[in-house]
């Protein structure tokens, strides 16, 4: 995890107009930092911020190569396979940074080619000054962050959090121009013109969700439950197994809930099996004695990982509220609630551990279908393109709350349930075979590990309306909370008036509407760029996404 950040086309040589942008965020990577003003290519600022997890010695950015002199880089990611390619092609490494890959592969194929053969999450900016072109790449869930700032005449910036960005559209005096997340499974392609300015050629996307885009590895064949659930199993393993590769010291997020449990019990098993030199520490949050922190700490004993208790009181939650939404930047109702624990918990892991990476379950809820409003999918067809849509928007929403919340305290996260080799099998298998069965959600991932000892019974089976999967049982707490704070701020003729002033994504609640003043004092009039709707259950008349209002939670 780190931060990248680059400006093209404006013509300044201090360094003073571009730290006060560049320095947002510097959150992402408080190990270094570097900016570079290269004139192979006029007027082009490229910016890293960096978090040292692999070759700490040479992994240092923009990154450049003997061999492919003219193309300079700037990334945020972890490429997987760099090992593997590096064999497969007789590469040289001249570090041992995994994303040089990327140079090695674009230098020798190009960029379509590069994009097909990394197994990794990532965002990227490549600059081939030899060909006067520029590249922008992000991985196929938006794991990793990227953003984009384009005038009509021709500057762009690019940052991985927009609060990098928002500044330059006054300080610029920039009229005609767009700024929102770069699309993930796409790559731009620009032409630099003589003035260091750019030109737009394409957009393209690589990756469709259904589309494998890597070579197949054995599986076993079949669709019988024997095979299908080896398959499972197998696939997530080396899931967690790649997302390994560190040179820091690896944790994980445990809520007790099925998601992070299974990710917590296989990154324990194979930490032993590899000789790590330190136990895994894994981290709860919420307030005391509530459900999740009981069950996590039953998981822990269970898979003997050492465990920290994160409790928080009401005061640590509003004394947050305002910089979990400068930190998010959105007013998703759903994400807010939902990152202030992982917030608390992120900044306890920073401030008392040497844990730097950390694996979490993000991720299983959209390929599993573990919301609980699965249940009420007509059809295997309508709950398969639920899936689909979730995980297209995930960088939006889960995706980004995982992110910002760890990042803005220098720690990278990592979701092994959104592995491409994972997900694109399990979404492959029949579609009736991956609804919710018995009521309940996520039932062929749960039926993969059932008698495997991995977790107790009672954990796999364990129903959402007992105990949060992820962070639920928190969301209720927090709700309570928060709503009970706001209220007084506001009048309901403030609340009927919110329609007028905020047309996009109206509030719909006085909580709703104190999300929405804070985000617009930090990020005004972008709210339809960065949150296309407010998160919510799909085939339930409820106004509000906490699960504790559809009629099945209510009904438990």
């Amino acid at each position: 995890m780190c931060g990248i950040w680059a400006l093209f086309g404006i013509d300044v040589h201090s360094i003073s107009k571009y730290d006060k942008t560049f320095s947002k965020i510097q959150h992402r990577g408080p190990d270094a930092w570097r900016l570079e003003y290269d004139l192979k290519v006029k007027n082009v600022c490229l910016g890293f911020h960096r978090l040292a997890i692999i070759d700490s010695l040479y992994g240092m950015q923009p990154m450049k190569l003997h061999k492919f002199p003219f193309v300079s880089m700037i990334c945020n990611g972890e490429i997987f396979n760099w090992k593997q390619l590096g064999e497969k092609h007789g590469f040289n490494y001249e570090t041992q940074c995994d994303v040089e890959s990327v140079l090695q592969l674009y230098g020798s194929f190009g960029i379509e080619e590069t994009l097909k053969q990394l197994d990794a999450e990532y965002a990227f900016c490549l600059i081939d000054s030899l060909k006067k072109k520029v590249f922008v790449a992000r991985d196929p869930y938006g794991v990793r962050p990227l953003f984009y700032l384009a005038s009509s005449n021709g500057i762009l910036g690019i940052s991985s959090e927009a609060k990098g960005l928002t500044c330059l559209i006054d300080e610029l005096g920039l009229t005609e121009w767009e700024m929102k997340p770069f699309p993930p499974g796409h790559t731009a392609e620009y032409n630099i013109l003589p003035g260091g300015k750019l030109e737009l050629i394409s957009l393209n996307r690589f990756f469709k969700i259904e589309e494998p885009i890597l070579p197949p590895v054995p599986l076993e064949e079949g669709l019988t439950e024997k095979s299908v659930h080896a398959n499972i199993r197998n696939l997530l393993t080396q899931a967690v197994e790649k997302r390994m590769m560190s040179n820091r010291r690896i944790g994980c997020l445990l809520s007790g809930g099925l998601d992070s449990s299974l990710i917590a019990a296989i990154l324990v098993k194979l930490s032993k099996e590899k000789g790590l030199p330190y136990p895994i520490q894994t981290f709860s949050v919420g307030m005391a004695d509530s459900p999740d922190i009981l069950a996590a700490r039953q998981v822990a004993k269970h898979i003997g990982s050492e465990h920290h208790e994160v409790l928080f009181t009401a005061e640590d939650v509003l004394s947050v509220l305002d910089k979990v939404i400068y930190t998010l930047e959105t007013a998703d109702i759903t994400t807010i609630r939902a990152s202030c624990g992982m917030y608390l918990v992120s900044r306890y892991i920073s401030q008392n551990t040497d844990t730097v990476v950390l694996c979490s379950g993000e991720g299983a809820d959209e390929v599993a279908q573990g919301y609980i409003y699965f249940r009420d999918a007509p059809t295997p067809d309508h709950a398969h393109n639920e899936s689909l849509r979730l995980l297209g928007d995930i960088y939006m929403y889960d995706g980004l709350r995982a992110d910002r919340t760890t990042a803005a305290h220098g720690l990278e996260l990592r979701v092994p349930f959104l592995d491409l080799r994972f997900t694109q099998y399990f979404l492959s298998l029949p579609k009736a075979m991956r609804q919710p069965q018995n009521q309940i959600e996520k039932y062929l991932l749960r039926s993969a590990f059932d008698g495997t000892g991995l977790l107790p019974n009672e954990v796999l089976w364990r129903h959402k309306e007992a105990f949060s999967d992820g962070v639920t049982t928190i969301k209720k707490s927090l709700f309570n909370i928060i709503q009970e704070w706001i209220d007084p701020k506001y009048t309901d003729e403030d609340l009927k008036q919110a329609a007028v002033k905020y047309q996009h994504c109206p509030p719909n609640s006085k909580e709703s509407l104190y999300y929405r003043d804070i985000f617009e004092k930090h990020y005004e009039g972008l709210s339809s760029k960065f949150m296309p709707y407010f998160w919510m259950p799909m085939w339930t008349q409820v106004k509000d996404p906490s699960a504790r209002f559809i009629q099945h939670y209510a009904a438990k």
